[in-house]
């Protein structure tokens, strides 16, 4: 199992950019689908992005295409969340996740795929 930490969260207004980041702990990282889900209060949690073992293979939320890109640094253990044209309903709680999968170019949009998790970072968007 991986560990997973996120940074980079805050307070951001409208129309502005973030980045969040993911570090992994552990050997095995360029063998798991890593993912970004995010949870807004009295929301359920929802898939946001993932992307495959190599980065060739992402799938991003229609409600984030276009704005968001999800990237990996394998020789980093990490994995990126570039945020771009922010808006209020972006506010959430977003946690990075970590699937093992047999496959290179698999990706998951199930949160229940995933078997590790960040402990979250917030993120506030103002209008």
């Amino acid at each position: 199992q991986v560990q997973l930490v996120e940074s980079g969260g805050g307070l951001v207004q409208a129309g502005g950019s973030l980045r969040l980041s993911c570090a992994a702990s552990g050997r095995t990282f360029n063998s798991y689908v890593m993912g970004w889900f995010r949870q807004a209060p009295g929301k359920e949690r929802e898939f946001v992005a993932a992307i495959s073992w190599t980065g060739g293979r992402t799938l991003h939320a229609d409600s984030v295409k276009g704005r968001f890109t999800i990237s990996r640094d394998n020789a980093k253990n990490t994995v990126y969340l570039q945020m771009n044209s922010l808006k209020p309903e972006d506010t959430a709680v977003y946690y990075c996740a970590a699937a093992r999968s047999s496959y290179s170019s698999g990706v998951y949009s199930s949160a229940a795929q995933f078997g590790s998790w960040g402990q979250g970072t917030q993120v506030t968007v103002s209008s």
